[in-house]
């Protein structure tokens, strides 16, 4: 502790040491004492010398002191010490005056030691996680040093800060600190993180940064605000200048309705602060950042269309036409305005419609009009109107129109100033800036508008007293070629660019204005004399107007005036100027210094009148024709003849194409209706496929049916010859057997048939079941109509039963009454008529069968008919759902009274089985082995037919 008494002050005991041997015992002690109070006291001490002493102290202190930030975490103000003293080693103090070499020497140190702190990419993030610290004695200091640091090497620094983990987010809660001190110095931090860095500017962005900033600023006391409100508003334009992600999100974000309430200017103007000037400029500068011209023009279209709709556009054009207000705001104003404006007809038209607050009232773009053509305001002013009226009639084929209108003679009224006259007046003035500014403004009254080129030309000016009026082509050649006039004036050479400029926008692309240029003898003359005029530096970019102007003459020549036709005039260059002579004199337009910078961009930005020689505008349109010129200048007459059959070929081609692409559009369109039926008639083929295989199945089971009954018949005759040995035996007579023999199988085909019928029946419920309901009302009814027939043919089986019944009964009495006949003799013609009764009965019970059968063929014809339903109505099964169920139902019940149709061939099948015994009781030969075999295969088929419906 006495050593450092000595260094911060003791009396001296003997010679005193330099001070790097101070700085050097200090990191010593910092490296090797044990006690946290003496480490305190070293860094302390480094602290006080490190701004006398920099080099030393960054040379020999700077890995102690970093060591210090590893190791001593736990005590906020040794943490603090080490940041201030690595921020004095950095930093390149500001607010001093050194002389030039000693701030060069300083920043030179300043760059030297971050490089060295930067090496190490973890002293970076370790001072990212200092600043996670609350303490002010800890996140302060580390503000300062990561904002010198970005400032020495910020590309570096921030590579790093962006691949750390949550790098980025621990810096923006720097906004969040209730410490306006921490707060106020993140926002510089945050300025320097985020320049010319997109990634690093889109993370920002989306941690919320638009809305504390916003915030900030209203908190603040917005354009009132002080240095607070400047720094939020440059932070906010290094996030959205030429970032088109974050324009989006700021615009999607409904940020650009929080603007509005920035620009409420009061009525009394008077006393403006520097700082309202500076954060009033810098919210402007933020508007045009989100319509600036270089941004894509559907996101600047989006942006226009918000800031008219939430009634920014308005407040600017209040500000415009406010009094007291600065001349700079007022420019920045003018020129964001323009931009809002340009290219968005709505906003146009609103515009057009502003009048300043004047008695009587003007249109607002007259009242700048004439702040256009008054050599007396300020030049950037001048400038910033210029700019505005090119905006207002970008692309504003009605705003074009309403201007030319108040040149021609119909539409001036004598007792108000347009903006016509104004223009006509500084097109003709004696200021050469006024001149130029003019014609360039009505330049862009015809710029790609065709129809008021040619109505430019009925505007007559009257020159003098006792002469007649003369065109506005006419007076703008006759300025042109009066060079003593000229040489009265301060500049002719702004004068002359501006007047031929505006001559070639006027002529390009209008044949009838070149017509009307050509028809004046002197015009040609005195081109031809400027381009072959050996003339100063400064007089040959009029020569390259000259030859531009001229070449458009030829080029968009129709040859309707004789004496200047396309030849003649190539044939005039060719003999006074020569051809290469013309091409190199039209090549000192692109080949002047200005053309490229006004080629940039459309905001005309000139640093002193002189350099105001160049359009935006102007440029596109040589950039178009010099390469046309040439090429039409250089070419022989031969050489235009092929090249117009050339053009003559290709537009019939061009025509014989697009009548085969007609062609090919309609045979693409009976394609796609060829492929559409194609895909309708491939879906009605499946579903026809689908129900012939279920129809092909069904035939099958028919099939085997008939098969099985088959069999059946066979095993049946054989019984029947056995039982007519018997009878014959037993002394019945071989035809009376025979007959009943007869009447039995015709008994049990019907009985087969009837099973048959009930079997289709229970297929055709099980398909409908299987296949869907095809519509609620139709298969309601086809089920019921169904369900009808089915009990119709209960009740004639019921009958067809009786009627069996009957005939056993009978059956039986001839029986009886044969076992008598050798008795009673006479009782052969009783029995005779009776069997006679019994064949009638049976002819009928044929009939009926006959009967039956139509009905079934009937009966498979609605079956086909419900096919046809069910294909046609799959669509909208779904929609059928809960009719489905009910028929569902319905179908069940269907089954129950199939199941008693099946018990009542059961009963008969059991009464043919007691007859058969009865038989053999009467003495007939029956085998029971095959008669059961035969019953017990019956019994399988049947049970099998059940099983197969349950599973369907």
């Amino acid at each position: 502790m006495n050593f450092l008494r000595g260094v911060m002050g003791g009396q001296p005991t003997g010679p005193q040491p330099t001070g790097a041997e101070t700085i050097q015992k200090l990191c010593d002690r910092v490296a090797s004492s044990t006690l946290l109070e003496d480490r305190r006291d070293a860094v302390r001490a480094l602290k006080s010398l490190s701004k006398k002493y920099r080099m030393e102290v960054g040379t020999m202190a700077m890995d102690h002191l970093v060591r210090i930030l590893q190791t001593d975490r736990s005590d906020t103000e040794i943490l603090g010490y080490a940041l201030d003293t690595l921020y004095n080693i950095v930093c390149n103090d500001e607010e001093e005056e050194p002389e030039e070499n000693q701030q060069k020497q300083e920043d030179d140190l300043g760059a030297l030691f971050t490089d060295k702190f930067v090496q190490e990419t973890e002293n970076v993030t370790l001072l990212l996680t200092l600043l996670e610290e609350f303490d002010f004695h800890v996140r302060w200091p580390g503000v300062k040093l990561l904002t010198a640091l970005l400032k020495n090497q910020c590309a570096q620094v921030q590579g790093i800060i962006l691949v750390s983990p949550m790098g980025v987010s621990r810096l923006m809660d720097l906004l969040a600190d209730s410490r306006e001190v921490i707060r106020n110095d993140g926002l510089l931090l945050l300025q320097q993180l985020t320049k010319g860095n997109a990634a690093i500017q889109k993370i920002v962005a989306f941690e919320n940064a638009f809305e504390r900033l916003l915030d900030i600023i209203t908190e603040e006391g917005s354009s009132d605000g002080g240095i607070v409100v400047e720094d939020c508003l440059l932070l906010l334009l290094n996030l959205l200048k030429n970032n088109s992600s974050n324009q989006n999100f700021f615009k999607e974000g409904s940020y650009i309705q929080k603007m509005k309430p920035w620009f409420e200017v009061g009525d009394d103007n008077s006393g403006w602060s520097a700082q309202k000037v500076t954060n009033l400029h810098l919210m402007l500068q933020l508007v045009r950042v989100m319509v600036s011209p270089v941004n894509s023009p559907g996101a600047t279209a989006s942006c226009q269309k918000a800031m008219f709709q939430c009634g920014l556009l308005q407040q600017l054009c209040t500000i415009l036409m406010a009094t007291g207000v600065p001349a700079d705001i007022l420019t920045e104003t003018i020129n964001t305005v323009s931009e809002v404006i340009r290219g968005s007809e709505v906003n146009q038209d609103y515009f057009a419609s502003v009048n300043a607050p004047s008695n009587p009232p003007r249109p607002a773009i007259v009242v700048l009009l004439m702040s256009m053509v008054n050599e007396r305001q300020p030049f950037v002013l001048r400038c910033a109107v210029l700019y505005c009226f090119q905006c207002f009639l970008y692309k504003n084929h009605k705003g074009q129109g309403e201007i030319v209108a108040t040149l021609l003679p119909s539409t001036i009224d004598a007792n108000s100033i347009s903006a016509g006259q104004l223009l006509c007046g500084g097109l003709f003035s004696a200021d050469s800036l006024s001149n130029w500014c003019a014609a360039v403004a009505l330049a862009h009254a015809l710029q790609d508008n065709l129809t008021q080129k040619e109505q430019l030309l009925r505007v007559q000016l009257a020159t003098s007293l006792g002469k007649p009026p003369v065109s506005l082509l006419q007076q703008c050649t006759n300025i042109l070629s009066q060079g003593d006039k000229l040489n009265r004036r301060g500049s002719r050479v702004q004068t002359k660019v501006g007047l031929l400029m505006l001559l070639c926008t006027w002529i390009s692309n209008c044949p009838i204005a070149v017509m009307h240029f050509l028809h004046n003898q002197d015009n040609v003359p005195f081109l031809t004399g400027q381009i072959s005029e050996n003339l100063g530096e400064d007089e040959r970019l009029v020569q390259g107007l000259c030859a531009l102007l001229l070449g458009i003459c030829i080029y968009y020549n129709d040859n309707s005036l004789e004496n200047y036709t396309k030849e003649k005039l190539k044939q005039l260059i060719e003999k006074r100027i020569g051809k290469e002579n013309f091409v190199e004199k039209l090549g000192f337009i692109t080949k002047h210094e200005l053309y490229s910078r006004a080629a940039q961009k459309p905001q005309p930005a000139f640093s002193t009148p002189e350099h105001m020689l160049f359009d935006h505008e102007f440029t596109k349109l040589v950039k178009e024709l010099e390469g046309m010129i040439t090429k039409a200048v250089l070419k022989s007459s031969e050489e235009e003849k092929k090249e117009e059959e050339v053009k003559k070929t290709l537009e019939q081609h061009d025509s014989i194409v697009t009548q085969y692409k007609e062609l090919i559009r309609e045979q693409d369109s009976q394609i796609k209706e060829l492929k559409e039926q194609v895909t309708l008639l491939t879906s009605q083929n499946e579903k026809m496929q689908s129900t012939v295989s279920q129809q092909l199945s069904q035939i099958q089971q028919h099939k085997d049916q008939y098969n099985i009954l088959k069999l059946k018949l066979g095993k049946d005759n054989q019984q029947t010859g056995n039982q007519a040995e018997a009878a014959h035996v037993n002394g019945l007579q071989p035809e009376e057997l025979n007959q009943l023999r007869e009447q039995l199988e015709e008994l049990q085909r019907q009985n087969q048939l009837l099973q048959t019928q009930l079997a289709e029946k229970d297929s055709l419920i099980t398909s409908m079941k299987a296949e869907g309901v095809p519509s609620a009302e139709g298969s309601t009814s086809e089920v019921t109509e169904l369900q009808r027939e089915v009990e119709l043919l209960k009740a004639q089986l019921q009958s067809q039963t009786a009627e069996i019944t009957q005939l056993q009964r009978e059956r039986q009495e001839l029986l009886k009454g044969s076992e008598t006949t050798a008795a009673v003799p006479g009782e052969n013609s009783l029995y005779t008529e009776k069997i006679a009764e019994l064949e009638s009965r049976l002819s009928a019970q044929t009939a009926e069968t006959q009967k039956f059968k139509g009905e079934v063929k009937t009966l498979l014809e609605s079956r086909e008919s419900m096919e046809k339903d069910l294909a046609s109505a799959t669509s909208t099964a779904a929609i059928m759902q809960a009719e489905k169920n009910k028929l569902q139902q319905e179908v069940q019940e269907s089954k129950k009274e199939q199941d008693d149709l099946l018990m009542l061939l059961a009963d008969q099948d059991q009464k043919i089985l007691s007859l058969k015994q009865r038989l053999k009781d009467l003495g007939e030969t029956i085998e029971d082995e095959d008669d059961l075999d035969s019953k017990d295969q019956f019994d399988d088929e049947e049970e099998e037919e059940e099983d197969e419906e349950c599973d369907e």
